[in-house]
C-alpha cells in the first residue's frame, strides 16, 4: 500500500488503500490553548445550568429549556460555526466538533444544541443567500430565535425524497403556501424558524425553505412522549396553506435534496463527536460507584469481571474519539486546500464534509454504537441501582437509545458508507480495483514472510492492520465482481462489509493516535494508550474476521469460498496479547484516577 505525504491529500474512503503516517493525523491531544479554554468554559455552563437541573429539564418544564439556549448563545456556544461577520464566532470544524463532544455529557440539551446549531442553522449558513444570512444567522447564533428542521414525514423517514408536502406559488406569485405533515421536530415546540422541505409541483427532488413562525398557518401535535431526551420538544408540525415569500426559497428550486443529504453528512460526524462526551461520563460515573460499592468485604471494582467491562468501554472510547477528531481534521484541510485555491468559503465547507461523507457515515455508527454499549455496561456496573431512576445510569441508557436512529439509521448508514465506496471506485476517483484484484492474485501464491519490519514498536500492529485491509478489499471486490449493480440488493452483505471498514479505520486511528503520542511523550508515559490501542485491534480482528466469514458464505460456493475462507485466515492472522493483562492495566489506571482519565 502506498504511504500518505503530506503533499498527497488523502480522500474520502481511501483510508482502505492508502496508509497514513501518524505524523499527519490529528489528536485530541494537539487542541491549543483557546480551544480547551472555550472546552472548558462548555463544561462550566453544563455543571452550573445543567447538571443541577436534569429533574427540571427531563420534566419539560416551560420555557426551561429555551433559557438553556439562550444563555449558551450568550456564551457564544450557539455561534461557534458561524462567521463573525452574522454575529458568531467563526471557529474551525474541529472546533465545533470539540464543543459537541462536551456538550454530549448533557442529556436532553445535547438534542436541542444540535438541531438548532446544526441542521436548522447551518443549511441557512451554506446554502443561503447574503440577505437571508444577514436576516437570520445573527439572530440565530445570538439565541434570540431557536430553529428546527422539517424534513421527515409519516410515510418519509430514510425515504426523505419521497416526502408528500406541497409548495404551490400564489397567483401573484408573491408566496409560496406550504402545506403538509412533518414529525419527529426537534425544538418544534419553541422554535421561531423552521427550514421545510417541501415539493413545488411534480418536481423530482424537494425544495427547500426558511419559514418564521409569525408567517401563520403552523400547528402542532402536542409533546411526544418519547423513550429517552425526555426533555427536549418533539413534536408533530402541520403547515395548512403557511404563506413563505419567494424570497425565502432556500437555494435554487429541486434543491432541497440535496442541501439534505449535504447537512445530514455534517451532522452524522458531530453525532460521531457528540456522544464522546457522554461515553466518558458513563465511564467516570461507572468507575466510581464501582470503588464505592462493597461486596465480600471489598470494592467491586477489585473484581476482574468489572475491570473487563471498565477496560473495554475505556478502549472503545479511545478508538471512536481518535476516529472522530482524525476525521474532522481531514475535513479541516480539506475545507481550508479548496478555500485557498479560490472556492467561497461556504461551498469549500460543504465540498470539505462531502469529500469524507463515508467517514461521516463511519463515525455515526462507530460512535453511536459505542455510546450504547458503555451506557448498557454501566447500568450493568450498578446493578440494581442502576435500574433505578434515582441513579445516573437509567437516564443515560434511554437518553442514548435515539442516537442509532436519528440521523439517519445506523443500518441506513451502513449501507451508505459502502455503497458511495462502491460509487467513488466506478468513477475512478479512488483506486479500490486495483488493489482489490492485487489482493485477488495473493490470495493463489506463497505468502512472502521475508523483509517485514516487525521489529519496531507498534510495527507487528500496522502489518496486521494492512492485513486486515486486504480482508475488506478481497470481501468487497468479489461481491462487487458477482453482483455487479445489485449488490445494492444485498443488503446483508453491505452492512457486514460496513462492519469491517469500520472497524479497520478505528482500529487504525486508535493505533496512529497512539504512534503520534508516543512521539509526543515517550513510550513509558503512554502505555495505557499502547495497551487500549492492541486491545481494540484484537477486538477489531475478531469482528473482521466473523463479519467477513458471514459476507463470504453469503454469495460465494464451491472451490471459491474455500480460496476466500483462507485468504480470510490469512489476512486475519494474528499472535494474540494476554488480553486480561492489557484490560486489567487499563482499568486498574481508571480505578486509580477515579475518572475516564485518557
Amino acid at each position: 500500500m502506498e504511504t500518505l505525504t503530506k503533499t498527497q491529500a488523502i480522500q474520502g474512503g481511501e483510508f482502505l488503500i492508502r496508509e497514513t503516517e501518524a505524523r499527519d493525523v490529528f489528536i485530541p491531544e494537539e487542541f491549543s490553548e483557546e480551544q480547551r479554554m472555550m472546552a472548558q468554559a462548555t463544561q462550566d455552563f453544563i455543571d452550573k445550568e445543567i447538571t443541577p437541573n436534569i429533574a427540571r429539564m427531563d420534566s419539560m418544564e416551560p420555557g426551561f429549556m429555551p433559557a438553556l439556549l439562550d444563555k449558551a448563545g450568550a456564551l457564544g456556544l450557539l455561534g461557534i460555526s458561524v462567521p463573525e461577520a452574522y454575529g458568531g464566532l467563526g471557529m474551525s470544524f474541529n472546533t465545533s466538533m470539540l464543543i459537541a463532544d462536551v456538550i454530549g455529557s448533557a442529556g436532553s440539551f445535547s438534542t436541542a444544541y444540535g438541531a438548532h446549531t446544526g441542521i436548522g442553522t447551518l443549511p441557512i449558513l451554506y446554502y443561503g443567500t447574503e440577505e437571508q444570512q444577514q436576516q437570520y444567522l445573527p439572530k440565530l447564533a445570538s439565541g434570540e430565535w431557536k430553529a428546527c428542521y422539517c424534513l421527515t414525514e409519516p410515510d418519509a423517514g430514510s425515504d426523505a425524497n419521497s416526502g408528500k408536502t406541497k409548495a404551490v406559488l400564489s397567483e401573484d406569485g408573491q408566496y409560496y403556501k406550504i402545506t403538509g405533515q412533518k414529525m419527529w421536530i426537534s425544538n418544534a415546540g419553541f422554535a421561531d424558524l423552521f427550514i421545510v422541505f417541501a415539493r413545488i409541483e411534480n418536481d423530482k427532488n424537494l425544495t427547500a425553505f426558511i419559514v418564521e413562525k409569525s408567517f401563520g398557518g403552523i400547528t402542532m401535535n402536542e409533546e411526544e412522549k418519547k423513550m429517552g431526551i425526555k426533555g427536549s420538544s418533539t413534536r408533530q408540525v402541520f403547515f395548512n396553506d403557511t404563506p413563505v415569500p419567494v424570497e425565502n426559497m432556500l437555494s435554487s428550486r429541486g434543491n432541497g435534496f440535496k442541501i439534505a443529504v449535504n447537512i445530514l453528512n455534517i451532522g452524522r460526524i458531530k453525532l460521531g463527536a457528540g456522544v464522546i462526551g457522554g461515553c466518558k461520563e458513563t465511564v467516570t460515573h461507572s468507575v466510581r460507584y464501582a470503588n464505592e460499592r462493597r461486596q465480600f468485604g471489598v470494592a467491586i471494582s477489585s473484581f476482574g469481571a468489572i475491570k473487563q467491562k471498565l477496560a473495554t468501554m475505556a478502549t472503545r472510547i479511545y478508538a471512536t474519539e481518535s476516529a472522530c477528531y482524525r476525521a474532522g481534521q481531514d475535513i479541516e484541510d480539506r475545507i481550508q486546500s479548496l478555500i485557498d485555491s479560490g472556492m467561497p468559503e461556504a461551498e469549500a465547507k460543504l465540498k470539505g464534509v462531502e469529500q469524507f461523507a463515508i467517514e461521516c457515515a463511519i463515525m455515526k455508527v462507530h460512535a453511536s454504537e459505542v455510546l450504547d454499549y458503555c451506557v448498557d455496561e454501566g447500568v450493568q456496573i450498578y446493578g440494581g441501582m442502576g435500574f433505578s431512576a434515582e441513579a445516573p445510569m437509567e437516564r443515560a441508557y434511554r437518553d442514548a437509545r435515539i442516537s442509532r436512529i436519528y440521523e439517519g439509521t445506523n443500518e441506513i448508514n451502513r449501507i451508505l458508507l459502502v455503497g458511495m465506496t462502491i460509487k467513488r471506485a466506478v468513477k475512478g476517483e479512488i483506486d479500490l480495483m486495483g488493489p482489490a484484484m492485487a489482493v485477488g492474485k495473493e490470495l493463489t501464491s506463497i505468502p512472502d514472510l521475508n523483509g517485514k519490519d516487525t521489529t519496531g514498536l507498534l510495527a507487528k500492529e500496522k502489518g496486521v492492520l494492512k492485513n486486515l485491509k486486504k480482508a475488506i478489499l478481497m470481501v468487497a471486490g468479489k461481491a462487487v465482481q458477482d453482483f455487479g449493480a445489485q449488490l445494492n440488493d444485498e443488503q446483508e452483505i453491505l452492512m457486514s462489509i460496513a462492519d469491517m471498514m469500520i472497524e479497520v479505520y478505528a482500529a487504525e486511528s486508535a493505533l496512529l493516535r497512539t504512534e503520534k503520542l508516543i512521539s509526543m511523550r515517550g513510550e513509558t508515559d503512554c502505555q495505557q494508550q499502547i495497551n487500549m490501542a492492541k486491545l481494540y485491534l484484537y477486538m477489531a480482528v475478531d469482528k473482521i474476521q466473523a463479519k467477513g466469514k458471514e459476507a463470504i458464505v453469503s454469495f460465494a460456493k464451491g472451490d471459491e469460498q474455500k480460496v476466500m475462507m483462507m485468504g480470510l485466515k490469512r489476512f486475519t492472522k494474528f499472535d494474540a496479547y494476554n488480553v486480561k493483562e492489557l484490560r486489567r492495566s487499563v482499568a486498574d489506571y481508571l480505578i486509580e484516577k477515579n475518572v475516564y482519565a485518557f
